[in-house]
């Protein structure tokens, strides 16, 4: 499954979203790294770690 940069957003914004409206401590933490060939690792931390591979344009 290709991976672009809105569903990463979207995936953010339902985070957001959940906890914003939960009752207690939340946190919610991003990492991005380069990889090879021009593509970037994603990494939401919140509660489980979602991970994503996006297409980074090299100029």
């Amino acid at each position: 499954m290709a991976v672009n940069n809105e569903m990463v957003l979207t995936k953010i914004q339902e985070l957001y979203q959940s906890l914003y409206e939960h009752d207690g401590f939340s946190e919610m933490k991003i990492e991005m790294r380069f990889l090879k060939k021009g593509q970037k690792e994603i990494i939401l931390h919140c509660g489980k770690q979602y991970r994503y591979v996006v297409d980074w344009p090299e100029k």
